[in-house]
Formats: structure tokens, sequence, C-alpha cells
């Protein structure tokens, strides 16, 4: 078993999903606790900048044709168009139309972090992402975002096949299901990976 201090050997904090269409109120998949992890985030970010380790967001987008996604995600039909790349959508909380698949502008990247457009649930599947995490020599990933048992899930998993560390940092996941966010942590956590607050990583973050 890894020492705690090199789980997080050469890391990158990865971002799932947390745009407009799951974070602001209204949004057609909507995620209200993900809001609630907003805080831990910020802190994250900052403390993964200031020790200058990549930060990866990925950014769920909707197929724009007919596909299986559509049957189990129906809000990403027309004419709701959730997560449809240039659709623009009026959220409440915010007052004013955005762009739905957008990072929410709490946590909007800053140049020089990578952004990976996924068209399913795992930032690895069909997308660079495993490359640019090899070009970047990154060894660790800390993964946080939305939803804990899909795309988070999906993404934290993949990474544990690539190879990677992976730690989910359990306040700034979230979920809708809070009996699936748990069941997803406790998995994870007995085959794939670690699974810590966001206090305790930054605690340990070289």
């Amino acid at each position: 078993m890894l020492e705690p201090e090199d789980r997080l050997r050469r890391p990158a904090l990865v971002v799932v999903d947390m745009q407009n269409d799951f974070v602001r109120v209204g949004a057609p998949l909507e995620v209200p606790d993900a809001r609630a992890t907003i805080p831990a985030h910020r802190e994250l970010i900052a403390g993964f900048r200031r020790r200058g380790h990549p930060i990866v967001y990925t950014k769920f987008i909707t197929w724009p044709q007919e596909c299986l996604l559509w049957e189990w995600s129906p809000q990403c039909r027309p004419p709701t168009k959730c997560c449809w790349k240039g659709h623009q959508r009026l959220y409440p909380d915010i007052g004013r139309t955005v762009e739905c698949t957008e990072i929410v502008d709490e946590l909007a990247p800053e140049p020089g972090d990578v952004v990976i457009e996924k068209f399913g649930y795992s930032a690895f599947h069909g997308t660079v992402f495993n490359h640019v995490l090899r070009e970047l020599r990154v060894e660790s990933l800390a993964v946080t975002g939305t939803v804990t048992q899909i795309c988070v899930e999906e993404t934290a998993r993949g990474a544990f096949h690539h190879g990677f560390r992976t730690t989910l940092i359990s306040d700034a996941v979230s979920s809708f299901a809070p009996d699936l966010h748990a069941a997803t942590l406790k998995n994870f956590a007995l085959k794939f990976g670690w699974v810590e607050t966001s206090e305790e990583v930054l605690k340990r973050l070289p």
C-alpha cells in the first residue's frame, strides 16, 4: 500500500462537469448539492495553482443527433437541449442568459488550464485526456465535480485503468442521490483509489 505522501506524486486536479446545466438553479440536470461544493473547489483550485500543478476541467457535451445517451437523459433532447454546445439558457440564480455548457463563473478556468470536452460519462472515452496527462507528466489525480456516481465515477475508474493513482475528494463531489453518492465513495475506496477531504489533500499536496 502506498504511503499517503505518495498518493499525490506529480498530481493534477480534475474538475468534472461543474457546468451551468448541472450547477445553476433551475438547470435541466440540476444537482443542488453541487453548489455546496463550490467553496471546497475554490480552495483546491487555489492550492493547486499556488504549487504549479495542472488543473483540468471536463465539460459534458451532448451529441447533437439521436443517440443512446438521450434515452437515459431525455433532457438532452430538443427543445430543452441540455448541454448542447452553443445553446444559451437563463438561470434565475444569476439572472442572465449564458452558454449552458460553460463551467460556472465561480470556478472559471484560467489561461493555461486544460479543458476536455467529452461526449459521454468518462473523460477518457474518445478524448485526448490520457495523452494530455502523459504530456504533462502527471502521475496522480485528485478528482472533484458532479455527478458522483456517473461522470465522476466513470472518470475516476478510467484513471485507475490508465494507471493513475486517484483520489476522490469527498467534500468536492456531489449527487442528486445521497445513497448512490455514499455507495460510490465506499466502493471506490475499496478497490480503485482513495477518498479524502479537500483539507486532507491540501495538507499533503507537494
